[in-house]
């Protein structure tokens, strides 16, 4: 790269971390959304994880046609058009609370998460490629740092906006004397502040889009379908993981503020259980495991570092679940420090190993967060099932072993799973 390139490189990857800040606040204002409408609606766990169930469903339905998206108008015009769609998702959650409807505000974040979904189909392969294919690792991970950074702040504002003690008593529910009109207009605050944030940032990808476009790899949005890459061995793996990670992620993040409400385990509000606990020790731990992680992939293989990672996420979430009181919720909660580098890792492990383009990677592996609506619900099925939140770690247990069976099989970083075995360890 020229210098003049070089520099607008950088100035594009600035622009994209951006994008990653942005979806981090806008996906973890979830957290503390289950647990309002849980309140607001008397939703059981089920029903209420259905919130990340319509959220994360998009990533499945709108990868497809997402990665067609991005071959037909390149990076800058879909990521604009991914925005503008965002913005006007904000705007029907508060049609949806007018009519105070759970079923509008599923579908409100159904269509967000459509516009997140093809965002990332974008912003992921696009920020791997600003750069040195050798230090792709590092600028994936570093621009998952500030998507946690945007997390950690959104599930704190988002706490404090939707979450206030004066709205929920003790027990999560609505307080004496508050309607349920008074309980969704904080749920309004909230996503007019981002439908804001969004609109803002979509004038900025505007004022930016050709050095992005300048910047982006040379045919890099050519084969963008998912489908090309079903064709890859080293994809599927990938996509399964990834599938694994989100759904594990999620489920435990989704689950925190009531679980720490709970008076066996820590006995907090909702509201010290999602502007403290959750994020600060939850996601705070995930914002400073992605800085930590950005520099220790400088000097230890991908590879390695997941494995060792996500053998830790498994021990805990299986402690969190057999243990009680604070001993349980700090082992839930060290969770997030351990899951901080395994989505970049496992989406660049992927781009580097597979055959396939990296837009119809991107697009499988995006199809594949759809492990965030299937996770939850079926956690929350079986915690209604047995009548223990506790039991909503259960399949994060597993999903973690799965993603070290996955971090196993790539130690062999030169080696491509379509040239040698997958499932082989060496």
């Amino acid at each position: 790269m020229t210098g003049k390139a070089t520099a607008g490189a950088r100035a594009a990857f600035i622009v994209v971390t951006c994008l990653f800040f942005a979806w981090g606040f806008i996906t973890s204002n979830n957290d503390p959304l289950i647990a309002a409408l849980r309140g607001i609606y008397t939703l059981s766990i089920a029903e209420g994880m259905l919130t990340q169930f319509a959220f994360f469903l998009a990533y499945f339905v709108v990868s497809l046609p997402a990665a067609a998206l991005l071959a037909r108008l390149g990076h800058s015009r879909t990521i604009i058009t991914s925005l503008l769609v965002m913005v006007g998702a904000c705007l029907l959650v508060l049609v949806a609370s007018q009519f105070e409807q759970y079923v509008l505000v599923l579908v409100s974040l159904f269509i967000m998460a459509s516009g997140i979904t093809a965002l990332q189909v974008a912003a992921n392969p696009l920020a791997a490629s600003l750069g040195p294919p050798e230090t792709s690792h590092f600028r994936l991970t570093l621009a998952q740092a500030f998507n946690s950074l945007g997390v950690v702040l959104g599930v704190n504002i988002g706490s404090k906006i939707m979450l206030r003690e004066d709205v929920f008593g003790a027990g999560g529910q609505i307080a004496e004397g508050v309607s349920r009109g008074q309980a969704l207009s904080a749920v309004d605050h909230a996503f007019v502040l981002i439908g804001i944030a969004v609109a803002a940032l979509a004038i900025l990808i505007f004022a930016f889009r050709r050095r992005i476009d300048e910047s982006a790899a040379k045919g890099e949005i050519e084969n963008a379908s998912p489908l090309e890459a079903l064709r890859s061995g080293w994809a599927q793996f990938g996509a399964i993981a990834i599938f694994l990670y989100v759904g594990a992620e999620v489920t435990i993040g989704s689950i925190m503020i009531n679980f720490l409400n709970r008076p066996d385990v820590l006995g907090v509000s909702l509201k010290t259980a999602g502007d403290f606990y959750l994020t600060w020790l939850y996601w705070g731990g995930a914002l400073v495991g992605r800085f930590i992680g950005s520099a220790v992939l400088t000097r230890v293989r991908a590879s390695h570092l997941l494995t060792g990672a996500a053998i830790v996420a498994a021990c805990l979430a299986a402690a969190a679940f057999a243990l009680t009181g604070p001993a349980s919720a700090y082992c839930a909660l060290a969770v997030g420090f351990f899951n901080s580098i395994m989505f970049p890792t496992i989406f660049s492990l992927t781009l580097e190993r597979s055959k396939a383009s990296n837009a119809s990677i991107s697009g499988l592996l995006c199809m594949a967060i759809v492990g965030g609506a299937v996770l939850p619900w079926a956690s929350g099925k079986i915690a209604d099932a047995t009548g223990m939140i506790g039991t909503t770690f259960v399949l994060p247990v597993i999903a973690y072993i799965g993603i070290t069976i996955f971090a196993a099989a790539g130690r062999n970083v030169g080696v491509r799973p379509d040239e040698a075995t997958p499932a082989s360890p060496h």
